[in-house]
Formats: structure tokens, C-alpha cells, sequence
């Protein structure tokens, strides 16, 4: 299962980014976010290491000082107006640097986006007009999207505030706070949860309904969330149990709804793509919106006014998953409740859980995916424990202080860099299993590149990590164009659950070893895991051509 995003940042604050104290867990383990969008004020705790540093003495970064008098030369004080007061707007240092570099990102957005509707016009231009969508299949796409998007908006909601909220929990008579390592067990304990019953979970949820098991997210992620405002520490164990079992949720089964009720209503692969491409850019947008809300919650009414708020937004998902969702369920399932006495329902999980495993280890196909995404996901979660730690290296030379909150804002700029170039490969006609191999190399170049640089400067190691953070854009719409094309819909949910057991050792592993691999270490990590990541694509790849070959073969 995938790791809620909230919680990796809890563990970069956990690894000792100490002048960050209000980081919250992976994807994203996001320092606090007090300000993700990129131009916004952005009023922060963070104390200042030092004096303001003007960007020429960034390392990286250098701007011509003799601009503003050339201008002036050419046309007055008149003409360099304009230009001063956008460069106040834009802010001074790593501050403009990001913001800067955040408009440029949307550029990016704008011009790919721009670029694939031209050229889907162009191929279309003088042949037969293109197929319309079926009706059906945009109002499924959106009966989804309402949901997915509300949900996600309430697990980012939880991030920002993560650690900051445990802080400042007094228990018992002697007033005595809760310290780092307590923390950390909390944190470990949602971790751990989602690992051990993931398998569990999903085949509760493709047993007795995807639509169920997606209203069961929003129930179990509420109560965690109300389990923040207890000062009882069996409380918040609870919760922290309780948040575990919704992320194996969140993550399993509303993606195993769309792709049943897709199937069942047999509506072409193509539509499922767009689908998944649209989630996960809205994703991005949602996660800068939760960023802001959370920020203002927090600042009236204390650091568990987020986790308060995302209850609404989990209330609203729920209620229209009830309403426009139609239940559906692995085949037999329903005889197969029926069937069950209490005593039978454990074996019935155990032995669903044992044919999933089998249906994985006679498919090669399936281990293939299930490496790609669990050793992506791992790289993905070890560089969120670091990044954080790796700027503040590159500013620390300078005295700056670094705005997390924009740097953020640029990450998922970036992200929806990636989630818009999906589509456009897809109307290429790109098979999946090559445009995924293609993302990788990328990938594990930027972080190789991520590695190697340490304290070059600022800007050759952002530019790593705004291709990286491309490459998870699109990643996770291909990671789930694959999923729907070979799991099992019988054990999709399982199987989902199942990949997320070696991600989750090899996160906290690497967790555990942080302070002897260093920064340096860990993204070597991810970059290894990336690169075992891409050999396995390669080998989807192949196979998926042998496979084509073969049906050549025989017709």
C-alpha cells in the first residue's frame, strides 16, 4: 500500500531537519506548508539562520547587477517601474528563485498541454474527425473525479500539521509533551498498520464492495483525524491504527471501483488513461489548495483546526460516492458472503489472500508491475524524507533560510508537468509499458544527479528534482493504465495491498539507517531502487512485445 503522504513528512522532521520543526511526513513528506502557492504571502515560524542573502550569492544562481542601469539608460526611471515592482512581488533570494522558477513550471503546464491539443488537431486534420467519447464514459470519469479529488484533498489536508500537532500534546498530571521518539512511534504505527492488514483490507474491499470500502476510507481517516484532539495516548495510538487501515483504503479501493465499473461497462482503454491522467493532475492543484487551508485553519484555531477540516471535505466524498456510485464487487463474492458462516469468513480471507498470490506468482506480468510500482513508490518516499535536508545544505553556505512552502508549490508545478504529458503519449499511441520505461530513465538520472550534486548549488539540484518530480506525475496515471491492464479484477484490490508490503520494508529501512546513509546515502537508495524499477519495465516491455508477436503467430 501506498504511504499517506502526510505521514512521510512527519519523518523528514523525525530525521532531524531541525530548522524545520513543523515538517509532516511522505509523497510527500512536505515541511510545513504555510504557503504553497508560489506567489502568496507566505508568513512562516521558521526562524532566519541568518541575514537575508542577496541571489547573486546563491550558488548556481547568478543575475546581471547592470541590468536596472541599462535600463535606465535606455528609457528612465519610468520604464524600470514596471520591473521593480514585479521584482518586490517576486521576492529576493531562494525566495525568488522559487517563484520564479514556479511560474516557469506553469509555463510548462500551459505549453504541453498546448502542444498535445495542436498536434491531436493536426493528426486529425484532413482524416476522418475523431471518435467522440462515449457519454458514458465521460459521466463515469466525472461521477469518479468528484470523489477522488475531495478525498485527496482531505488526506493533504492531514500533512502540514502532522508532527506539529503531536508536539503539542500535554498528557497526564505532570504535563509532561510528547518527544521525538514518541513521535516517530506513532508515525511507525500508521506505517506499520497499512503494511501488515493492507492484504486484509483489500480483500474486505473486493469482497463485500469497492464503493463500501471507499465510504470506509472516509470513516476511518475521520476518526483519526478526531483522534488528534484527544491528550490520551491510547487515543492517538488508535487513531494513528485507525489512519494506517484508511490509507490501504484511499489507495486499493477507489481505483478498483473506476477500473471494475470501467470493465463492466466495457467502455475502450483510451477513456481510462484520460481518466487517470486528470486525477492526478487535479492532485497536484488540491494539494497546493490543501496547503493554503491548512495554513489558514491552523493559524485561527491551533494546529488540529487541518485534521478538523478534512472531516468536511472526507463527509462530502462519502456522501457522493453513496449517491452516484453503483456498488461493485469480485465475481462470486456475493454467494460467497452468503456462504459464510463467522467461523469460515477468516479461512475464506486467508484463502482469497492466498489465490491472489498465486494469480501474482503465475503471471509473471503482474511481479513485473508489482516491482515498477513498489520499488518507484519506495525511491519516491526515501527522496521525500530528504529533499527537505538536501536544500537546506544548499542554502546553509548562504545563511538563507529556505522556503519550504515554495518549494513545495514548485513540486507539484512540477508534477503536473508529468500528469499532463501522459495523455499526449497515450494519443500517440505509446504503449504504456514504453512511455513508463522512458519516464524511468529519466528518473533515475535526475536522482542519480540528486546524489551526486550536494551542495553544487541551487539551481542544478532543483532542476533534479523538478525532472524527478515530473517523473512522478506521470508515473502514477501509468502506474494505473498498468494496474487496470493485467491485476486480476477479482483480486484487485489484494494485489494493490500486496505491492505495498516490500515499498513499506524498504521505506523504513532506509528510515531507520537515515543518520548513518546521510542524505548523499538515501537518494542513492532511491536511486538503485529506481534503476531495479526500470529493469523491470524494460522486461514488461519485452514481454508485452513477445506476447504481441506471438497473437501474430497464431492468426
Amino acid at each position: 500500500t501506498m504511504t499517506l503522504t502526510r505521514v512521510v513528512w512527519s519523518a523528514a522532521a523525525l530525521a532531524g531537519a531541525s530548522s524545520c520543526h513543523a515538517f509532516a511526513g511522505p509523497p510527500h513528506l512536505r515541511p510545513n506548508l504555510r504557503a504553497p502557492v508560489a506567489l502568496a504571502p507566505q508568513p512562516t515560524r521558521l526562524a532566519p539562520s541568518g541575514p537575508k542573502t542577496r541571489l547573486a550569492v546563491l550558488p548556481g544562481l547568478a543575475f546581471p547587477s547592470a541590468l536596472p542601469a541599462a535600463l535606465k539608460l535606455k528609457g528612465g526611471a519610468g520604464a524600470l517601474a514596471p520591473l521593480a515592482g514585479a521584482g518586490a512581488l517576486l521576492g529576493t533570494g531562494m525566495d525568488r528563485f522559487f517563484n520564479e522558477a514556479f511560474l516557469g513550471l506553469i509555463a510548462t503546464v500551459v505549453l504541453v498541454r498546448g502542444v498535445a491539443s495542436v498536434s491531436k488537431a493536426a493528426a486529425n486534420k484532413g482524416g476522418e474527425p475523431a471518435e467522440a467519447e462515449d457519454a458514458g464514459a465521460l459521466g463515469l470519469r466525472w461521477r469518479f473525479l468528484a470523489v477522488f479529488w475531495l478525498f485527496r484533498l482531505s488526506d493533504w489536508l492531514q500533512g502540514p500539521y502532522f508532527v506539529e500537532v503531536y508536539s503539542s500534546k500535554v498528557l497526564g498530571a505532570t504535563g509532561q509533551g510528547l518527544g521525538v521518539d514518541m513521535i516517530a512511534k506513532l508515525f511507525l504505527t500508521g506505517f506499520g498498520t497499512t503494511a501488515l492488514l493492507g492484504p486484509m483490507v483489500g480483500n474486505w474491499v473486493d469482497r463485500y464492495g469497492r464503493k463500501k470500502g471507499s465510504i470506509a476510507f472516509a470513516v476511518f481517516y475521520a476518526l483519526a483525524a478526531l483522534a488528534v484532539r484527544s491528550e490520551s495516548l491510547a487515543v492517538l495510538f488508535l487513531g494513528r491504527v485507525c489512519g494506517g487501515i484508511g490509507t490501504s483504503l484511499l489507495f486499493s479501493a477507489p481505483e478498483a471501483w473506476l477500473v471494475g465499473e470501467h470493465g463492466r461497462k466495457g467502455f475502450p482503454g483510451a477513456s481510462l488513461g484520460k481518466t487517470f491522467g486528470l486525477a492526478y493532475f487535479g492532485d497536484s492543484i488540491a494539494a497546493m489548495a490543501a496547503g493554503q487551508l491548512a495554513q489558514a485553519s491552523a493559524s485561527r484555531a491551533g494546529p488540529a483546526a487541518p485534521f478538523t477540516l478534512s472531516t468536511v471535505f472526507l463527509g462530502l466524498g462519502a456522501v457522493l460516492a453513496s449517491t452516484l456510485w453503483k456498488e461493485n464487487k469480485r465475481e462470486g463474492s456475493t454467494t460467497e458472503a452468503a456462504g459464510s458462516d463467522s467461523g469460515a469468513k477468516g479461512a475464506s480471507s486467508g484463502g482469497a489472500i492466498g489465490k491472489a498470490w498465486q494469480a501474482m506468482v503465475a503471471d509473471p506480468r503482474i511481479l513485473m508491475v508489482g516491482a515498477i510500482q513498489s520499488l518507484f513508490e519506495g525511491a519516491m518516499y526515501i527522496f521525500v524524507l530528504q529533499w527537505p535536508r538536501a536544500l537546506m545544505s544548499v542554502a546553509q553556505d548562504t545563511g538563507a533560510a529556505v522556503p519550504f512552502g515554495r518549494a513545495f508549490s514548485c513540486f507539484m508545478a512540477a508534477c503536473m508537468v508529468g500528469s499532463s504529458a501522459f495523455p499526449w503519449m497515450a494519443d500517440k499511441k505509446v504503449a504504456p509499458e514504453d512511455s513508463v520505461s522512458v519516464m524511468l530513465s529519466v528518473a533515475v538520472a535526475a536522482m542519480a544527479a540528486s546524489a551526486a550534486l550536494g551542495h553544487t548549488g541551487l539551481g542544478l539540484v532543483s532542476a533534479a528534482f523538478f525532472a524527478f518530480e515530473a517523473c512522478v506525475g506521470f508515473y502514477f496515471p501509468s502506474i494505473g493504465t498498468l494496474r487496470s491492464k493485467y491485476l486480476p479484477d477479482e483480486h484487485r484490490s489484494i494485489i494493490m495491498n500486496l505491492f505495498g508490503i516490500p515499498l513499506n520494508l524498504l521505506v523504513v529501512a532506509v528510515y531507520l539507517q537515515i543518520e548513518r546513509l546521510g542524505t548523499a546515502g538515501a537518494l542513492a537508495c532511491s536511486t538503485a531502487a529506481l534503476a531495479c524499477s526500470l529493469v523491470a519495465s524494460l522486461a514488461l516491455g519485452l514481454t508485452r512485445r513477445r506476447d504481441e508477436a506471438a497473437q501474430l503467430a497464431k492468426a
